[in-house]
């Protein structure tokens, strides 16, 4: 069994858009649920006993970045340079699939008005198909684990999902998705386990690196420094706008790139 493991970086509001940041991504990792649940998870749990002598703590981007949260001895500069030293080289060693969708938001919605869709639903119809071709010609062989958000945003995750295995996505047929990913789960954005904080560790930087530069294929990068994660896969272009019009060939990739 394969799973998908969504996080997302940004606002999705196409109402109030920030121009400090007017990027929405989703963004994922795959990986083989018995290596998340074995291997992973112990060698997060190591990092997490090393570094902070606890594996409860939560490894959210934003907690990292402004020391907060469990991680203010981040503030002592040789303790940040070990911790990102140690994170590196974790996410180089650790087997995943990286998939992230990066809307530019004014630039959607200048070109869609008031017929753009939410790009957080938008973005979810990517890393489906994403996942679907990842999976294969195998049935029941994904789930997708998404992080709850608030009651009548997660109702909406939810209705989006039923839609998807109603009428599929533009490039991929109903019967495709339904057969391939069995299910959909949330689960609470203060699970401390190791295979939830992965997400946001491997693929949320990625906005960050489209924000600099709309016109990069975005791979997967750590949050700690600049080096590249030596064994993660990435298989999402970094879009402006990725609501295709009907009949033009799609704008992303359906070749893994190997970094």
């Amino acid at each position: 069994m394969k799973v998908l493991f969504l996080d997302e970086s940004g606002d999705h509001n196409l109402s109030v858009i920030d121009p400090q940041y007017p990027v929405f991504v989703l963004g994922g990792v795959i990986m083989e649920q018995a290596y998340a649940e074995g291997p992973l998870t112990d060698a997060m749990n190591a990092f997490k006993r090393e570094m902070f002598e606890r594996t409860d703590i939560v490894l959210h981007t934003a907690d990292i970045t402004r020391n907060r949260n469990g991680f203010e001895r981040l503030q002592d500069p040789l303790f940040r340079k070990r911790f990102c030293e140690c994170l590196n080289s974790l996410m180089s060693d650790l087997r995943y699939t990286v998939v992230a969708c990066a809307i530019r938001k004014n630039d959607h919605l200048a070109r869609y008005g008031v017929a753009a869709l939410d790009p957080y639903l938008l973005s979810l119809d990517v890393l489906v198909e994403r996942f679907c071709f990842d999976i294969g010609r195998i049935a029941g062989r994904g789930v997708i684990v998404a992080e709850k958000r608030d009651p009548t945003l997660d109702r909406q995750l939810e209705l989006a999902w039923l839609n998807l295995k109603i009428q599929g996505t533009h490039y991929l047929r109903a019967t495709v998705v339904e057969q391939r990913i069995v299910a959909l789960n949330l689960r609470a954005k203060q699970d401390s386990s190791p295979v939830c904080n992965w997400p946001t560790l491997s693929s949320l930087p990625s906005g960050g690196t489209y924000w600099e530069n709309p016109t990069t294929t975005i791979g997967a990068s750590s949050i700690a420094s600049s080096a590249a994660v030596g064994r993660a896969r990435s298989m999402a272009m970094a879009l402006s706008s990725c609501q295709n019009n009907r009949g033009q060939p799609p704008l992303r990739s359906d070749q893994p790139t190997s970094l």
